[in-house]
């Protein structure tokens, strides 16, 4: 048999997805491992795929997408996001995990570096061992909230440094950077001719402060900025995302989608649109469900004794269990689930900075948060990370 590249075995492996397999195969598991929303998917989004496969919607687009939602992305942008674009500068994608890996491609040659957050999303690593380049973690650390140190990121960049991702809000951690912050990262990407790959999935789950898209404050056209609806909309099985690129690469962008998926689903495509331009009190509903589990589950692990990061969005909370992991964490939470039946996903699969941490999904019934609180082992009742 043939050898594989030699690059693609050198791709890590998810230890969330480690958790969630082993869980899989048990009983009476309390499931706050993965982020699937624990919302139904708006009445409207399923009529319109039905209507697209009932009309026989099921041949090819065009690659960037049918024009009626990639119209209603670029009036979205405008509104919600202060992003001014052309149609042409915004592509449909299955999802966000192939718009980061599609920004990626587009910037990234073989051995140059990018720069990932640790904690960060697992993708982002094993995106940049796909197409060998290197991922550079950039720490972020308890004691400065883990928002980025603009010093320690100048220290990392080598002449081999082409990007760098930024993650906000942030899964796992739930970090929101201010728009200070987002300036200092534009002047840091500016100062060493970086391009910024901006994750923002998550963009309409903020309990405090409020989402800036860094492509809105861009003035040289660095930034890629990925969205996904799948969170948002609880349509993470419609597999529909859009990437929003520079001003000038239509030809390339036609060219690698064509490459790489040629297009995405067309009943997809149609519920996106209705998503998009639809009645939207169903995020805001999804958006208070998670802010209610948030106030409990903070307030169960106040009463327990466990520190955790009071996160600024998303739908996760992320939490120090270092006084039960005693340095190996995912060993503790592979132990934990098959003691106890309550599936976490280890820090430490997010990144090195991440050991002793674990990250809980709050998009889950109010009672299985609680109960799987209830089941972790009391903490010494350190002080909240603000």
């Amino acid at each position: 048999m043939p050898s594989l590249a030699q690059h693609i075995l050198a791709v890590p492996g998810s230890g969330i997805r480690r958790i969630y397999e082993i869980a899989l195969r048990l009983d009476d598991i309390v499931m706050l491992a993965v982020g699937e929303p624990d919302v139904p998917v708006a009445p409207h989004i399923a009529a319109a795929a039905k209507a697209a496969w009932d009309a026989d919607e099921t041949n090819y687009t065009a690659n960037g997408g049918i024009p009626q939602l990639r119209e209603a992305l670029v009036d979205k942008l405008a509104r919600e996001n202060d992003i001014h674009v052309e149609t042409e500068q915004v592509w449909v994608t299955a999802g966000a995990t192939q718009g980061l890996h599609q920004a990626m491609a587009l910037t990234l040659a073989p051995g140059d570096e990018v720069l990932v957050p640790d904690p960060g999303y697992t993708t982002f690593t094993m995106n940049a061992r796909m197409l060998a380049a290197v991922p550079v973690p950039y720490p972020l650390r308890v004691e400065n909230g883990f928002l980025p140190d603009l010093a320690e990121l100048d220290r990392l960049v080598t002449d081999r440094t082409r990007a760098i991702i930024v993650n906000s809000p942030s899964n796992p951690l739930g970090t929101v950077f201010p728009r200070e912050l987002l300036v200092e990262i534009l002047a840091f990407a500016r100062r060493h001719d970086l391009w910024v790959i901006s994750d923002e999935v998550y963009e309409h789950f903020v309990f405090s402060g409020m989402h800036v898209s860094i492509a809105s404050l861009d003035t040289d056209d660095r930034v890629f900025s990925v969205f996904s609806f799948s969170k948002s909309y609880a349509m993470t099985g419609i597999r529909v995302g859009y990437l929003v690129t520079p001003p000038g690469l239509a030809e390339t962008m036609r060219t690698v989608q064509e490459a790489s998926i040629s297009c995405v689903t067309s009943p997809g495509q149609h519920a996106a649109v209705a998503a998009v331009t639809g009645e939207q009190r169903y995020v805001v509903d999804a958006r208070e469900h998670y802010r209610a589990n948030l106030a409990a589950a903070t307030e169960a692990l106040d009463a327990r004794g466990i520190r955790y990061l009071e996160p600024g969005g998303t739908f996760y909370l992320w939490v120090d269990v270092s006084h039960a992991a005693h340095g190996d964490v995912a060993e503790w939470a592979e132990g934990f689930l098959l003691a106890e039946r309550v599936a976490v996903a280890p820090g430490s699969a997010f990144g090195r900075s991440g050991e002793g941490w674990i990250r809980l999904c709050l998009a889950a019934t109010r009672d299985d948060v609680l109960a799987g609180i209830r089941r972790l082992p009391a903490g010494p009742a350190l002080p909240t990370v603000k």
